[in-house]
């Protein structure tokens, strides 16, 4: 079975930071650019970033851009999310994204196009 598995969430203060980790399972990330969406309650799920692996492009939401970056390991078949000065706004479900399809509007749209796998989220909470 196809997959993804995301880790690193956790509490945070305001202003502090979080690294989260995606990894494939059952596939490699080669065909895909791997986004970052996230889901707060009451919400829409959002795209936050995507990140191209062949060439380290990609998008960021502009509630992010200057805090977040996106980075791959391609040898440990990894990609994360650094996240930096973290705002209570930014609490949420983080999930990581095959996608298929690379645009600026399926990397920061809601997630229901373009995307073939899921990871099952992980709970970032920013809170003092």
């Amino acid at each position: 079975e196809r997959q993804l598995v995301e880790s690193g969430g956790g509490l945070v203060q305001p202003g502090g930071s979080l690294r989260l980790s995606c990894v494939p399972s059952g596939f490699t990330f080669d065909d895909y650019v791997i986004g970052w969406f996230r889901q707060a309650p009451g919400k829409e799920r959002e795209g936050v970033s995507c990140i191209n692996l062949s060439d380290g492009s990609g998008y960021y939401a502009d509630s992010t851009k200057g805090r977040f970056v996106a980075s791959s390991d391609n040898a440990r078949n990894t990609v994360y999310l650094q996240m930096n000065s973290l705002k209570p706004e930014d609490t949420a479900v983080y999930y990581c994204a095959a996608i298929n399809y690379y645009t600026e509007s399926v990397c920061l749209g809601n997630g229901d196009n373009g995307v073939d796998y899921w990871g099952a989220g992980t709970l970032v909470t920013v809170s003092s």
